[in-house]
């Protein structure tokens, strides 16, 4: 399973746009700017509520509008996850590596030791 990242969304409180929107446009932005990948997953509601001090219904209202727009998708208990676009390559391609660097701490590789293999294969 993939490891959960943590999506570095500023939410301001006195903006007059509601803090699920933020949320929302935050993740969209944190994915066109290549910070995250197809494939990762994401914290649950709860824990990123409480990361940013929202409701966990903010969240998850966000989470819902992500999810019709096919930006997200839930598999059940094992969490929610960015979705792959079906025309974008490099999304393709960062879903690969999400799932080799998995795959290699599965096997007990350091980030180090991954760095060194990726540079190799390049």
């Amino acid at each position: 399973m993939s490891e959960q990242i943590s999506l570095d969304v500023r939410i301001d409180p006195s903006s007059p746009v509601p803090p699920f929107e933020q949320l929302r446009a935050g993740v969209l932005d944190l994915i066109a700017r290549g910070e995250i990948l197809a494939g990762s997953r994401i914290p649950t509601v709860r824990a990123l509520a409480a990361q940013l001090g929202l409701a966990a219904n903010t969240v998850a209202k966000a989470y819902r509008e992500l999810e019709a727009e096919g930006v997200i998708e839930t598999r059940g208990r094992h969490g929610s996850f960015i979705k792959a676009q079906a025309d974008s390559a490099r999304q393709r391609a960062g879903a690969l590596a999400v799932q080799f660097v998995a795959q290699a701490r599965d096997l007990g590789l350091d980030d180090a030791a991954i760095r060194e293999l990726l540079d190799k294969a390049l």
